[in-house]
């Protein structure tokens, strides 16, 4: 009977040990400037960007109550436009210029209401300086430019890796950042 135990012990213990490194292989295959997981704006649920692997990104960091808000529209239809061959636009709202008052809820009914905005939306964070989020803090590590005002624009390409940081007055439907776009589009990951 002990036998069998130890046996069954060991077996589950190798099991387990398995398990563990099946699970460490899968964390590595996320690239690592997506490796973060942060809240949804809608209902907080912790999302991981790793679920964005193999697409191209547009990372902003928006306000509600900016110059620049109007930038929703057309970050909208840029998500709309490119959505099926492979683009995805995240939102992260930031108060860090004093320019998003709301709570998420509010954020996500604004954005809704206002701009019809139906890209992903994280959870309003810090999005410079040592409070940044840690997607931000990735971002910043790959030598984006930390964003001095709202509305700054990050391409990342399917590699998980920085492509072009771009301010505000990009627009992001403008011919430099939809370029970009189209290029990193067609790149093989």
């Amino acid at each position: 009977m002990k036998t069998k135990f130890l046996f069954r012990s060991g077996l589950c213990a190798g099991v387990l040990a398995l398990a563990a490194l099946d699970g460490a292989f899968a964390a590595s295959a996320c690239p690592a400037g997506l490796n973060a997981t942060l809240p949804r704006l809608q209902d907080e649920k912790p999302q991981s960007l790793c679920q964005y692997e193999g697409k191209v990104i547009l990372a902003v960091n928006t306000a509600s109550y900016c110059g620049f808000t109007y930038q929703y529209k057309a970050l909208e239809a840029v998500y709309a436009k490119y959505q099926s061959e492979g683009l995805v636009v995240l939102g992260f709202p930031s108060n860090d210029f004093q320019q998003e008052k709301g709570s998420d809820k509010e954020i996500a009914e604004f954005c809704e209401n206002t701009f019809g905005v139906k890209f992903p939306m994280l959870s309003a964070s810090h999005v410079k300086g040592d409070q940044a989020n840690p997607f931000f803090k990735l971002l910043f590590a790959q030598g984006a430019t930390p964003p001095r005002w709202n509305f700054y624009k990050y391409l990342i390409g399917r590699d998980g890796k920085l492509i072009d940081s771009y301010n505000s007055t990009t627009e992001p439907d403008g011919k430099s950042l939809s370029s970009a776009i189209d290029k990193a589009l067609k790149a093989k990951p």
